[in-house]
């Protein structure tokens, strides 16, 4: 029965220092938005939940527990990406496989970027275009949960809006998201669900308008 599938993302008593005990599920096709004053720990947040800081509690993706698999096999499936994402090569196209370039072609173009910019030197690209490349480059590992940690913060609206409809077609296929957002709109389009962290806790945010 459907009703016995497991989250695909589980929670389950996630802590740190910094905050938490953290409980909630996360279903397939579902997004939920954290939103919260700087420093309240959004990004440790999303970090524990990609095993990237140390923390106590569990994660399970599907059922399975974060501690049963490989570090890069559960980062290769729950993804995060930063505010300010990281470049190990001169260009963006050396960030990607052969095999994923005709996901990567219909993204550039989905987000208004000309394929061209992949043989671009990244220091020279603007910040609106490197934050865009990075989405493209986690969404090409197709990923189960998607972590992401202000998305659109250096975009213009019309930018924005293109990373939002390819977030929500993502969605529709499946992937589940947690998203990290300043902006209350955002949040009410993208979003099932809204929480604030507060004090080193998740509480109910605003019901959003609408869902994805």
């Amino acid at each position: 029965m459907a009703g016995l599938n497991p989250a695909r993302l589980a929670v389950r008593g996630l802590r740190s220092r910094f905050g938490g005990p953290f409980s909630f599920d996360l279903q397939a096709g579902e997004c939920i938005a954290i939103q919260g004053p700087s420093g309240a720990g959004k990004s440790v947040l999303l970090r524990m939940l990609a095993d990237l800081d140390p923390h106590e509690g569990e994660a399970l993706l599907d059922g399975c527990a974060a501690g049963a698999m490989p570090a890069p096999a559960w980062r290769a499936r729950v993804v995060y990406q930063a505010a300010e994402p990281a470049w190990w090569e001169p260009t963006a196209g050396g960030h990607f496989h052969a095999h994923e370039r005709g996901f990567v072609d219909g993204a550039l173009a989905a987000l208004g970027l000309d394929a061209a910019i992949l043989d671009a030197d990244i220091e020279r690209l603007s910040t609106g275009e490197r934050q865009r490349l990075a989405l493209v480059r986690s969404l090409a590992r197709r990923p189960a949960v998607l972590l992401l940690d202000e998305p659109t913060a250096a975009l213009d609206p019309a930018s924005v809006a293109r990373v939002e409809a390819l977030l929500r077609a993502s969605l529709g296929g499946g992937m589940a998201m947690l998203i990290v957002t300043h902006a209350v709109e955002q949040a009410q389009r993208l979003a099932g669900r809204i929480f604030r962290l507060e004090g080193g806790r998740l509480v109910d945010g605003s019901s959003p308008g609408a869902g994805p």
